[in-house]
């Protein structure tokens, strides 16, 4: 048997078939134990989940996060742009602001509506309920047409490369799969998939980052020493770009190629725009932290979620590594013959194939397939919550658990379908990345605007978040009007109309996003001038009172800020290093 084939062999499928299998006993076993333990279905749990150790919500935020975009679009723009889209990735030090700043306020509120709240709950509460109204329908829609379709997508196309299985085969099983663990596992199911795949997955990458690196160190197809290889990749991926190089993070030449894509220090905050939104707001990340378990006390809610988030933090300075630099490494092999590469899309699926030994790719594998149906999964669990919570059950008061339930499956069937429909739609939009990219920064800004503000303001109004939100997302479904009409602002349009809002579509996307974020702040002061103050009970939900405030304080040591420090330590260093 050759134990190194650059092909899946009989000793990989059946690893892969048996390791799928103990995956699912597992995850059934869990679930079932759980309902046995409520005595029944409840909806809260099947939706958020019970109070998990800070080591699994830290394990289920970064699972969350990690889909088939990521081993697929990441590791192909490492190998086509290098470490220009890292500003992305290098974000731990963002979800330490979910935990140290954000979950004291969702607690708050939690307390004083008493029952786990939604994102919407809290634009519901702070401002009017159009505005949490709103964000249920932008949030759905963005899930449809980012997330699902998009990670349904990219999973067809590395099982595509990987496993040889045909594209649309791929996209529909990894859709039907999911599809079933979501309708039957819920928030225990997925927690617990996290718990398994993670560790795998750090590990499988970590392999493939090695090996190659190993195999780029070396001559002739041998395998030679790690940091020669990480050299000559750095090396290679340095001369290309016209010469000025994809290693550094930041493009500040206005001659360089890729500063029209990153321009400069402008990246950094359009990228921390798009991840306060990702981390600090959006539900399926938030629903992550939020779940706890009856008569739990406040500091010990917190501090689980707290040192979770930090947990996270930790997790998520490694996909540059898993991912992305293997990306590099991929193109450096390929430069020189060791490996063919005419997709850069398909670099992690054949850095795989082509590095790791029989057995180990079929183990790989079976992370990379939990990763995959985890992040769908979240994904699909935060729509039915999101349509439960903030549609249903306003509207179906008084029904049994078991019905509410239903009715969040009927909505991940539901979601389902219309993020496979999206699908060739999307396929006709042009670069993945760049439209996944492209969708987030016109959305985000009206997230950050409103809910900072909702939060860290008293005399922003009701009216003034209502109308931010609109106002927001009418303005960025606009752009991305112009821009599938325009090429993204490629294309030349005749016409006065076009000559004089040629501003509008031609700017660059994290400017724009930047102009926007800007825009929407100033509007939601101003329509705070000549609107109804928030009222007291308004004001309330954002007041810590002094024994909150102590709750607070007694929830954290020494122990969390130092693990604090060294997430934003590590961040620092990334960026020295690939400044």
């Amino acid at each position: 048997m050759n134990w190194f084939s650059t092909e899946f062999i009989w000793l990989d499928w059946a690893v892969l078939a048996l390791g799928l299998l103990g995956v699912v006993w597992v995850v059934w076993r869990a679930v079932v134990e759980d309902k046995k333990a409520q005595q029944g279905e409840d909806s809260s749990a099947y939706l958020f989940g019970k109070g998990e150790p800070w080591y699994v919500i830290g394990m289920a935020i970064f699972a969350a996060n990690i889909g088939s975009e990521h081993l697929v679009g990441l590791a192909g723009t490492g190998a086509k742009s290098g470490v220009g889209m890292s500003h992305w990735e290098m974000q731990g030090w963002m979800i330490l602001i979910l935990g140290w700043l954000f979950v004291p306020f969702y607690q708050l509120l939690i307390n004083k509506m008493g029952k786990i709240i939604t994102m919407p709950d809290f634009l519901k509460f702070r401002y009017t309920k159009a505005t949490g109204s709103w964000l249920s329908i932008i949030t759905l829609v963005a899930y449809i047409l980012t997330k699902v379709s998009v990670t349904a997508f990219t999973g067809g196309i590395f099982f595509e490369f990987l496993l040889g299985i045909p594209f649309w085969y791929g996209a529909i099983g990894l859709i039907l799969i999911t599809c079933v663990f979501t309708v039957f596992g819920g928030m225990k199911g997925v927690m617990k998939l996290s718990t398994i795949q993670t560790p795998i997955l750090i590990v499988g990458s970590f392999l493939v980052l090695f090996l190659g690196l190993s195999l780029l160190g070396g001559v002739g197809g041998d395998y030679g020493s790690i940091s020669a290889g990480w050299d000559r990749m750095m090396e290679f991926c340095g001369n290309l770009n016209n010469g000025y190089g994809t290693t550094h993070i930041f493009h500040w030449d206005s001659q360089d190629p890729m500063y029209q894509d990153y321009p400069g220090f402008v990246t950094f905050i359009g990228a921390s725009i798009i991840g306060f939104w990702y981390w600090c707001t959006d539900q399926h990340i938030v629903q992550r932290v939020l779940g706890q378990t009856p008569n739990e006390s406040n500091d010990v809610v917190m501090a689980r979620a707290r040192r979770g988030s930090i947990a996270a933090g930790y997790f998520k300075l490694l996909p540059v590594f898993m991912f992305l630099i293997p990306g590099m490494v991929c193109a450096a092999l390929a430069s020189r013959g060791d490996i063919a590469l005419d997709n850069t899309d398909a670099a992690f699926a054949i850095m795989v194939k082509n590095i790791l030994p029989a057995g180990v790719k079929g183990i790989v594998t079976i992370g990379f397939v939990c990763a995959l149906v985890a992040s769908l999964a979240a994904f699909f669990n935060s729509c039915a919550t999101l349509f439960t919570e903030d549609f249903y059950k306003p509207m179906k008061q008084g029904k049994t658990e078991e019905h509410y339930v239903f009715v969040g499956r009927v909505a991940t069937v539901v979601v389902v379908i219309l993020g496979f429909a999206w699908i060739p739609v999307m396929m006709s939009l042009g670069s993945l990345y760049d439209y996944l990219q492209g969708i987030q920064s016109l959305l985000a800004p009206a997230m950050v605007a409103v809910f900072t503000l909702g939060i860290f303001s008293k005399k922003i109004t009701p009216k003034a978040g209502e109308w931010g939100m609109i106002v927001g997302f009418l303005i960025g479904m606009v752009r991305l009007l112009t821009n599938i009409l325009t090429d993204t602002g490629k294309a030349t349009m005749d016409g006065a109309f076009w000559d004089c809002t040629a501003w509008f579509w031609q700017t660059n996307w994290l400017v724009f996003e930047c102009w926007l974020l800007v825009f929407l702040v100033v509007l939601m002061v101003v329509v705070s001038f000549f609107t109804p103050k928030p009222t007291e009970e308004q004001v309330a939900a954002i007041t810590f009172t002094s024994d909150f405030k102590k709750e607070i304080r007694s929830s954290w040591n020494i122990w969390d800020i130092l693990g604090t420090l060294g997430v934003i330590a590590c961040c620092a260093a990334f960026y020295a290093y690939f400044s």
